[in-house]
């Protein structure tokens, strides 16, 4: 799930990135943001089990992004704005900010 919330200039976005019912030990969002480090932005686990975390992105453009989940299993983001063909043979979620 992704929550998107604008600063008053328009110029950044807070974007809250949250993975509910998935089966892991870890998660972690990679994406064009963090130059698809795995270790840039992990996601925190919930008292609930879900795992979030939240980032401070540039507006005006759109990010390829996906998570990883416990450092080996790729899933994308079923509320992405879009899914696009990636260079190896699976779909990137675009974030639109």
């Amino acid at each position: 799930m992704l929550k998107k919330s604008y600063s008053k200039t328009g110029r950044r976005c807070r974007v809250t990135f949250k993975l509910t019912d998935v089966e892991a030990e870890s998660a972690a969002v990679l994406g064009e943001f963090n130059a698809w480090d795995e270790t840039s932005d992990p996601l925190v686990r919930r008292k609930d089990g879900s795992f979030s975390a939240t980032l401070s992105l540039d507006s005006g453009r759109d990010y390829r992004f996906r998570y990883l989940l416990d450092a080996e299993v790729w899933t994308n983001d079923e509320t992405a704005d879009a899914l696009v063909p990636n260079r190896f043979g699976g779909e990137d979620g675009v974030l639109r900010v």
